[in-house]
């Protein structure tokens, strides 16, 4: 069938993507104007098939509680802590959220895809605990971060953490951060969940569908062209607004659409695996996500850690990742995604960082090479008596960082997401990794301000109701958060991290 016989149809909004970014767009208007038509196209069978899939991420619940990348020593051995407390902002909004999705029917059973999980940093080696103690100095009088406890005692550590303890040499020095109020996110049971919502009150979700092309027409809307993975056949839809949430597919489509504010970004794909804990015993020993720092030229995603999960309410252990690379920009693309990126307006961005990121590179390249006794060997850092019987490695989902133009420097790689969008606001997209999934919430509400500032306005109350705290940074509200952190305990059901306190 030819595009002139495509079948066309007419919606309000287009999602592209069926992850937990489109699925929280589709869920925040449902709420605040639930009269939209709203189309989502997923180019797989499956909802969270790609990222969104909790063994394709590490599922922290990114709440900067443990991530030592996001608290970086200064020259003078101080602790910088602004990207942190930023990064549990924004984690505390998608949280409020939740819980008002769980009051109000939107979601259920949030044991599904939330569990309360001590996030723990651990170092070890004089230099790093030093590092640490100052990590805990500067964070734990933050309101957000009350609550942390420093941890240098041997004894201790063996309590807490068992199966890091056995066969652990004490005589190098080791610390903990441990915040016992962290949380595992399965992203694939909470996108689902949403989706189910969506779909439920109205949307249409297609399958097996491929956006493959983006139009500007004359009025202002957007013709998407649409074909049938299975049977071939083609549609097209006609959008008055178009979002892009396809995860590492973002990239083309934005570029195929044409917009200025596209022109000039790049993306450089990073692949991972884990190894996958297969001995139940083991798993019952360890009860925490225990993130340790980078290696030298690693990317922040690239932290090692030792990764309680629970996903269908059964507890699982990962420990990774360990970094790869390919050219595709998704788990299940093509190996033309990369080279199919380069375009003339982000050559030079392109180019730019092939010179000043060697350091990943040289890292990338170490990944490579490392063998299966390689890759225990570095999980002995963490399970000092780790065998390599008991893991088993599974690859997890494809990041594409962004690259964005920088004066004098051709391209600059950033660690983060970003949103971009016509200036028109008739269309936008996600681009990046970490934090990602962890940050849906504000990202899509930061969609929707840029998007519709005039509909924004009249939504404020609605979504004032959705997140209190909305417009105000709880760091300088610590009633507001108290509220609000106790009001989202009750409603996601995670009363019993208290609990364990006293395990």
């Amino acid at each position: 069938m030819s595009d002139k016989n495509a079948v066309e149809t007419k919606t309000d909004v287009v999602l592209v993507g069926a992850g937990i970014m489109s699925a929280t767009l589709g869920a925040i208007l449902r709420q605040v104007q639930p009269d939209w038509s709203i189309t989502v196209f997923e180019r797989l069978d499956a909802v969270a098939a790609e990222s969104s899939d909790p063994w394709n991420n590490a599922g922290t619940g990114h709440s900067a509680l443990c991530e030592l990348n996001y608290t970086p020593e200064n020259p003078d051995g101080s602790v910088e802590i602004a990207k942190a407390v930023n990064v549990n902002e924004q984690f505390q909004v998608s949280r409020q959220f939740w819980s008002y999705a769980v009051e109000n029917g939107v979601l259920t059973e949030p044991k599904e895809f939330v569990n309360p999980i001590p996030h723990v940093s651990f170092v070890h080696g004089a230099a790093d605990v030093k590092y640490l103690r100052a990590r805990y100095d500067a964070l734990a009088g933050h309101p957000l971060f009350a609550g942390m406890e420093y941890i240098d005692d041997a004894a201790e550590f063996s309590r807490r953490l068992p199966l890091m303890a056995k066969g652990r040499d004490f005589s190098d020095p080791v610390a903990l951060n441990w915040s016992q109020d962290g949380t595992d996110v399965d992203f694939g049971a909470l996108t689902k969940q949403l989706l189910g919502y969506v779909g439920a009150s109205g949307a249409s979700v297609h399958f097996g569908h491929e956006v493959k092309g983006l139009s500007k027409e004359s009025d202002g809307s957007w013709t998407v062209k649409v074909v049938n993975r299975r049977t071939g056949a083609k549609k097209k839809i006609r959008a008055k607004f178009v979002f892009v949430g396809a995860g590492g597919g973002a990239l083309h489509l934005l570029q195929k659409s044409g917009i200025s504010e596209a022109k000039g970004f790049g993306g450089f794909p990073v692949s991972g695996a884990f190894l996958r804990c297969t001995n139940p015993e083991l798993i019952g020993e360890h009860h925490a996500k225990v993130y340790g720092k980078a290696a030298v030229g690693a990317p922040p995603m690239s932290v090692p850690h030792l990764d309680t999960r629970v996903i269908g309410h059964r507890p699982g252990l990962l420990f990774g990742p360990y970094a790869g690379w390919s050219p595709k920009f998704l788990k299940e693309g093509r190996v033309t995604d990369l080279p199919g990126s380069v375009k003339p307006n982000n050559l030079l961005s392109m180019l730019g960082v092939g010179v000043s990121e060697l350091g990943l590179v040289k890292y990338l390249v170490s990944e490579l090479a490392k063998t299966e006794n390689g890759r225990i060997e570095t999980l002995r850092e963490f399970v000092p008596k780790a065998l390599g019987k008991d893991w088993e490695l599974i690859v997890a989902g494809q990041r594409v960082q962004v690259i964005r133009r920088a004066k004098g420097k051709g391209g600059v790689l950033e660690f983060g997401t970003a949103v971009v969008n016509a200036e028109d606001g008739t269309i936008a997209g996600l681009l990046g990794a970490s934090p990602g999934a962890s940050t849906a919430v504000p990202a899509m509400l930061d969609v929707l301000q840029r998007c519709f500032p005039r509909e924004y306005e009249a939504w404020k109350p609605k979504l004032q109701e959705m997140v209190p705290s909305l417009g105000v940074k709880l760091s300088d509200n610590p009633d507001l958060f108290r509220q609000v952190w106790d009001w989202s305990t009750k409603e996601l059901e995670l009363d019993r991290v208290r609990e364990r306190a006293a395990v």
